[in-house]
């Protein structure tokens, strides 16, 4: 089947769980407020450590998604990914019982899988013992968890993986997915990320080493792509999963198409495990790689939503990448960084990012740059400081860039 013309993709099934909505409608509704979600750590004591904020899921309850039998047997990184996965099925309309399963696969990204519940499982083997350890516990934590329960949760066989490729994993197992359809070696892809780091040490190993914001005073204007006064990451929980299905069958069938997911590029900086090549080379090319694969001009791109980490060194690289494949275009291109709203989420991220890509082209709305109150003269574009945009992009453009030099992009399509 590989030898067949390039088969077009639609995007058909949105399912979100962040920090500033659930579902579709709960991330589009949370984009319209224009607020962030960031407040002091609830979940654990933050105080022994220099950051003690963050951006949590506060209305989320897997019995809403799950059946609550099963729900218990998943740690709440597995109950993230199955929960958006159910979301994105049915917001696709897709009856699965009805379709070739082994034509159906699933891919998902994390970079840190169920690592938050290990946590939550050696202390109780340390204060109490083995026997009080969860016997699942070696099931919730290795990261293909994700689109292994997703499988088993639909009863689909066809691709399955999950990546755990830092913070550019949902990306990538988008654009994966992608090529399974693409090549003909499925017809249907649920593909996302998924992570559920807010634990202690999770947590901590990030602030020793001095990635993350420490606004503690003022929680909810710590996470500031792009603004001169940015002073690190803030980190968020949460997941986002798409359904993606071959053009034709997803128009034969009355499928609502959001966009047209068209072009994937991935590279790595081969630099430092956790700086970005400072002149943005790679990622520039993983930006052209996703532009030859769309068979899309630079200058057609009229949206970006950046990786836009809100970290001193990120940021001004991304923009020297962006100006390198855009040129002159650069400047009329709006950008948006959306970390502002719901930070960082690691692994899960990009995938959250592709779906508010889909929604911006299908719905004609650009979400702001919030908390971009100073420009930095290293970050020089049009990043739709602090309100969004009403717009109609026929084409837009998702970053995602992680620690190990890892870079991400995809291109996507309006559906005309």
């Amino acid at each position: 089947m590989t030898g067949s013309p390039r088969r077009r993709v639609a995007i058909t099934g949105i399912g979100a769980i962040t920090p500033i909505g659930l579902g579709r409608d709960g991330l589009w509704t949370g984009l319209r407020a224009e607020r962030s979600a960031v407040r002091a750590v609830t979940r654990f004591d933050a105080s022994p450590f220099r950051t003690q904020i963050a951006a949590e899921v506060d209305d989320f309850h897997a019995t809403d998604h799950i059946h609550a039998k099963r729900a218990k047997r998943l740690d709440r990184f597995g109950q993230f990914s199955v929960a958006a996965a159910r979301m994105a099925v049915t917001d696709a309309h897709l009856n699965l019982a009805s379709e070739d399963r082994e034509r159906v696969g699933a891919m998902m990204g994390s970079a840190l899988g169920g690592v938050g519940y290990a946590e939550e499982q050696l202390a109780n083997f340390l204060t109490k013992g083995i026997r009080a350890v969860d016997a699942t516990l070696a099931l919730a934590v290795f990261g293909g968890a994700a689109s292994c329960n997703i499988a088993i949760e639909f009863g689909v066989s066809g691709p399955n993986s999950t990546n755990a490729m830092s913070c550019a994993s949902g990306t990538m197992a988008i654009g994966e997915a992608l090529r399974q359809i693409r090549h003909g070696y499925a017809d249907v892809m649920i593909a996302g990320g998924a992570e559920a780091p807010l634990a202690p040490l999770c947590y901590g190993a990030f602030a020793l080493i001095r990635a993350m914001s420490t606004r503690n005073d003022d929680p909810s204007r710590a996470s500031r792509p792009f603004d001169k006064d940015r002073d690190g990451f803030v980190m968020g929980e949460g997941a986002s999963v798409l359904v993606l299905e071959e053009w034709e069958r997803a128009r034969s069938r009355g499928a609502p198409i959001y966009a047209e997911l068209c072009g994937y590029g991935t590279t790595n900086d081969a630099h430092h495990m956790t700086a970005p090549l400072p002149t943005g080379a790679q990622a520039a090319r993983a930006m052209r790689l996703a532009l030859d694969d769309a068979n899309v001009a630079a200058t057609d791109i009229d949206y970006i939503n950046a990786h836009g980490s809100s970290t001193p060194l990120n940021d001004p690289s991304e923009t020297a990448a962006i100006r390198q494949v855009l040129g002159a275009h650069a400047e009329r291109v709006p950008v948006s960084g959306t970390k502002g709203y719901y930070g960082h989420a690691l692994g899960a991220s990009g995938a959250i990012e592709t779906a508010i890509c889909a929604l911006a082209l299908a719905r004609g709305w650009l979400p702001p740059t919030i908390n971009h109150d100073a420009p930095d003269p290293a970050c020089d574009l049009d990043y739709v400081a602090l309100s969004g945009r009403e717009a109609r992009p026929e084409h837009a453009m998702t970053n995602s860039f992680g620690f190990g030099g890892i870079n991400a992009c995809l291109v996507l399509r309006r559906a005309g």
